[in-house]
């Protein structure tokens, strides 16, 4: 989970196309990292196409070769790191061992994208209902995906709890974790240290 913004995916692929379309890979990379950035301090409505342009040095009509338009680029990444946090959920279950090794990868990979990618944290927190009603949709659907893979290992780790009190567990963590853009600055390791106590705490109270 620390591909950054443009997802592991996407950059692997890059290898097998030509140069320029490798190029342009990188730059609308580059494009959605600045968007997020600029997003995080202003809010979505506040920043126009033609600001994040200007962040990676692209002219306004230079923008349109790579989005045409504002919502384009939110969707692109919030559709990103809803895809990164199912395939990385994925792979923590499909390693397989205990429920409380499973817990804790799970646990890993949700804090390798607060610690790594903040800014898209408060992005998808504040302006998730900006996107157009596709990508939303298509956004809570993985969402809902990944926390369902969190509540049916909890469950396996606390047979005792219903399904609705391991999803309010779940949730709950969820919104500990990606409170850490608020938090006092620290440094990551201590970040890291921090969160997975406080939050493998919180799942097993």
């Amino acid at each position: 989970m620390t591909e950054g913004v443009t997802g592991g995916a996407e950059v692997d692929g890059a290898a097998a196309l030509t140069p320029r379309a490798q190029a342009k890979v990188r730059r609308r990379g580059e494009i959605l990292v600045a968007a997020a950035r600029l997003m995080a301090r202003r809010g979505f409505h506040a920043v126009r196409l033609d600001d994040i342009g200007a962040e990676v040095g692209i002219s306004g009509p230079g923008m349109y070769r790579y989005f045409s338009a504002k919502e384009d680029v939110l969707a692109a990444m919030l559709l990103d790191i809803s895809r990164r946090l199912c395939e990385g959920g994925r792979a923590a279950v499909e390693r397989g061992g205990g429920p409380a090794d499973v817990l804790d990868a799970l646990l890993a990979v949700h804090i390798d994208f607060v610690a790594t990618e903040p800014d898209l944290i408060s992005v998808q927190f504040r302006d998730l209902g900006a996107l157009p009603a596709g990508p939303r949709h298509e956004v809570r659907r993985l969402q809902r995906e990944y926390a369902e893979m969190w509540v049916e290992t909890l469950m396996r780790l606390r047979p005792d709890l219903r399904a609705v009190d391991a999803r309010a567990h779940v949730h709950a963590v969820f919104g500990l974790l990606n409170s850490s853009p608020r938090l006092p600055a620290m440094p990551e390791p201590e970040l890291r240290r921090m969160l997975a106590a406080m939050a493998g705490a919180a799942l097993r109270a």
